[in-house]
Order: structure tokens, then C-alpha cells, then sequence
């Protein structure tokens, strides 16, 4: 009963998956049918996510779990089931509903398996497991070459970073002789052989988060992709692999504390100053979203430089905050898409005097990504500077705010579009799902209290 326990929520998400596969297999259900069942499946999963939590491991170390990485992994559940209520108009009008959530579960999965494991080995299994259906999902508008494409610089990516973690694997097994997270520790002393085979597993996980200079997969793969899997990768997929990079960090590789500082200062600099600089020349709305993305995962870098609890807690802060910002502004892109097929930012000036309701869902979301208060995502950024000052390196701490200070330009540049510019032919007036605006109810309401109440930063601060 207790191995259940502590794999409640890969168990729960396992039984999904083959729930799905034999309706599939067997009669079938309409859409509509289908996508509700699907939600309420994923809602429960977030529900039993928050019970009946414990810490222990199983398969002999392998697999780990307590009360921070149950926390993580609800954060991920949460956004799973977001993505099924935003992108309600799309997922509606796929033939293949069924094959879209097991695939996506799949990978769910898969990145609940990496953030528990214990080893290498189920790092990257996990990994693997977390990786494979994204692709086959990038590809998932079959009618559209784009998507194709998407589909083909995600696989080839992936194997490259792939080859790259394995080859730093074997590195460190051979450099130290085991590949635990508890036993690596004490068997690194910063030797140059140890010190290559860090530098080849960062870069995996740099190809993952999109960390410049591994970044260049991002944008074409989040344009071609349906925006229900660019959702995906840009807020679970990075989540995931944001919260195991703190374990690798702060835990596995703390010995190379010295080393590996310098390196994220730099990679944090060059991602947000490039992701900034990119994002100022885009017009394709998912474009824009994956070098805005991009940037503030330099930010995520800089809680992490703090090698503390403070940088912990920080981190896993921000991604809340960053799942119903990202979230919201992804699903009101999703609702204009499906509905008129425009993607660019042109397309939404004069926004406001047709559909008011998504111009200021949308104008929240990138309030809170631009950190501006009182929104949440000022609070998230404020606590990932504040870790990454407890170094003492204030000439990074200035280019970190200079870097936020340029955001703040692209950002307000789409919500003037919206408000301010005129348009002779604006977006026609969208009747809104139930289902989507529910999803951005709950995103406007995380993106305002996630930040007003201290208690949640509290409790994440006490689970670390």
C-alpha cells in the first residue's frame, strides 16, 4: 500500500491513459463527450495530487518522492488541466481526441518519472519517456506542412540533446563509478574529466529549457506546432525540466558549486539579453510567446545561481506563477486562432472593441510576464532577483534588471495594439466557449491571488 502511495500520481495518470486507449479501442465517444470525461479525469488527477502525500523511495533508490516534488508534479497536473479547458475549441474539432491525451499523458508521465528519479538512469528514461510523444504531438495537425516541419526539428533536437546527455552520463559514471543522486556527491572532487561530463549533461538540459545558445529549435517548433502542444512545451515541458535541474544543482552536483555558478550567470545572461532582443522583432503571436518564453527562462536561471533554499523556493514559485501567465495568454491565442485562423499581432489591434473579455485576459497575462504589480508575476520576479542577489554579484543583479526593463516593451507593445491602435477591420466578436473562459477565470484568478497571498509563497518555502 505504500509503494501505491508514492506513486499515486504516476499510477492515476497510468490508469487515464489505458481508460482512453480502450475507448478508443472499443465504440468510441463523441468529441464533446470525450473532452468532458477527459477533464473531469484530469481534475481528479489534480485532487489526488494533494492527498495522501509521503516520502520514501522504491525500486531500490530509483524512484524518490516527498512533499516538494508532490507539490511540483500538482503544478504540472494543474497546467495539464488548464490546457484541456483553453484549448477546448481545438481539441473539440480533432479526429484523433483520444490519441492527443494519451500521447500528452504519456509525456506527462514521463516528466513525472524524471522529477522523482533517483539516478541517472531514471532521469533519463523519464526523460526519454516525457520527450518522444511531444514530437509525434508537434505533428499533430497533419493537414499543415508547418506542423510537419515542427515535428521534424523537435525529433532532430531531441536526439542530439539526447546523445549529449548520454554521452555526459557515461562521463560521470566513469569519472566517479555511480550514477545515484545520493552517492555522486561524495564521489566528485571538481576533476577536469568530472567538470566535462557536467558541462555535456547542462547542455541537455539547456536544449530542453531552450537556454541560449540551444535555443534555436523553439520558435519554429512552437509555430508549427497546434497551440494545445506549444502550450504544453513551453509551460509543463520546461517546468518539469526546471525542477529537476534544481535537484541536479543543489543536490547532485552542489561539489561544483564553483563551477557551475559562473556557467549559469552567463547562460542567464545570453538567454534573457537574446530572448529579449528576438521577441522585439516578432509578429506571429506563438512566436512572440516562445522568444517571451526564452527570456524568462534567464530569469528562472537567475534564482537558480543562488545555491539555497531561497533559490528553491523561488524557483518553484515562479513556475506557478508562470503556468497561469503563460497559461492565459496562450489560451486567448488559441480561442482568436481557431476561431478567425490570424496569429499575428497586427491582427489584434482594436481588439478591445469587439471582444473585451479576452483583450483584458490576455493584457493580465502579459502584465504578470512583464512583472509588472500588482500582478503575480511582478512578486515571482521579484523573489528570483532577491535569490540571485544573496551572491553578492550586483553587476549581474543590474544587467538582470536592465534585461526586465526591456521587456517591459514588447510586452506593452501588444497591449497597446489591443487597446490603443485602431483597426478598420477588427477581430469579429468571438462567442466564448465555456469550458475556455472557465480556464481563464481560473488563470486571471492565479495570476492576481497566487501573488496577494503570502501564504503560498509560505508553504513552498516551508516544504523546501
Amino acid at each position: 500500500m505504500e509503494s501505491v502511495l508514492l506513486l499515486k500520481n504516476e499510477l492515476w495518470v497510468a490508469v487515464v491513459i489505458f481508460l482512453l486507449l480502450f475507448i478508443k479501442i472499443g465504440k468510441g465517444m463523441k468529441n464533446d463527450s470525450l473532452l468532458t470525461l477527459i477533464q473531469v479525469l484530469l481534475f481528479i488527477n489534480v485532487v489526488v495530487g494533494f492527498l495522501f502525500t509521503k516520502e520514501g523511495s522504491v525500486f531500490s533508490g530509483m524512484f524518490y518522492t516527498n512533499a516538494v516534488i508532490a507539490f511540483q508534479k500538482n503544478i504540472l497536473s494543474i497546467a495539464t488541466f488548464l490546457i484541456s479547458l483553453l484549448c477546448a475549441d481545438w481539441l473539440k474539432k480533432t479526429p484523433h481526441l483520444a490519441e492527443f491525451f494519451v500521447l500528452l499523458l504519456s509525456a506527462q508521465l514521463g516528466m513525472f518519472f524524471m522529477i522523482s528519479s533517483g539516478n541517472l538512469l531514471m532521469f533519463y528514461l523519464g526523460l526519454e519517456l516525457a520527450t518522444i510523444p511531444v514530437a509525434a504531438l508537434a505533428n499533430f495537425d497533419l493537414e499543415k506542412r508547418i506542423s510537419s516541419e515542427a515535428a521534424m526539428k523537435m525529433i532532430l533536437s531531441s536526439a542530439f540533446s539526447s546523445g549529449i546527455l548520454l554521452f555526459g552520463i557515461s562521463l560521470v559514471y566513469g569519472a566517479t563509478g555511480t550514477i545515484s543522486f545520493s552517492e555522486l556527491p561524495q564521489a566528485l572532487n571538481s576533476a577536469p574529466l568530472q567538470i566535462l561530463a557536467f558541462v555535456f549533461v547542462v547542455s541537455a538540459f539547456a536544449f530542453k529549457l531552450s537556454v541560449v545558445p540551444f535555443h534555436l529549435w523553439t520558435a519554429d517548433v512552437y509555430e508549427g506546432s497546434p497551440i494545445a502542444v506549444t502550450s504544453f512545451l513551453s509551460v509543463v515541458s520546461k517546468g518539469a525540466i526546471a525542477f529537476i535541474f534544481l535537484t541536479a544543482l543543489y543536490k547532485v552536483f552542489q561539489p561544483l558549486s564553483g563551477v557551475w555558478y559562473n556557467m549559469i550567470v552567463i547562460l542567464a545572461l545570453a538567454t534573457m539579453i537574446i530572448g529579449n532582443l528576438f521577441a522585439l522583432r516578432q509578429q506571429n503571436i506563438k512566436r512572440f510567446l516562445a522568444f517571451s518564453s526564452i527570456a524568462q527562462v534567464g530569469f528562472i536561471l537567475v534564482g537558480m545561481s543562488s545555491n539555497a533554499a531561497v533559490g528553491s523556493t523561488s524557483v518553484i514559485y515562479f513556475v506557478l506563477i508562470y503556468v497561469f501567465s503563460n497559461l492565459a495568454a496562450f489560451g486567448v491565442a488559441s480561442v482568436i486562432s481557431e476561431k478567425t485562423g490570424k496569429e499575428n499581432i497586427d491582427d489584434y489591434k482594436g481588439l478591445y472593441q469587439t471582444n473585451p473579455f479576452l483583450c483584458w485576459m490576455l493584457a493580465l497575462a502579459l502584465f504578470s510576464l512583464a512583472g509588472i504589480p500588482p500582478t503575480a508575476g511582478f512578486f515571482g520576479k521579484l523573489f528570483l532577483i532577491t535569490a540571485g542577489a544573496t551572491k553578492g554579484n550586483y553587476w549581474f543583479i543590474t544587467m538582470v534588471a536592465l534585461n526586465l526593463i526591456v521587456s517591459l516593451y514588447y510586452y506593452l507593445r501588444v497591449v497597446r495594439a489591443m487597446f490603443m491602435d485602431k483597426n478598420e477591420q477588427p477581430i469579429e466578436r468571438i462567442k466564448g466557449n465555456r469550458a475556455v473562459n472557465f480556464g481563464l477565470t481560473i488563470c486571471a484568478a492565479g495570476i492576481v491571488l497566487v501573488g496577494l497571498v503570502s501564504w503560498i509563497y509560505e508553504y513552498i518555502s516551508r516544504l523546501v
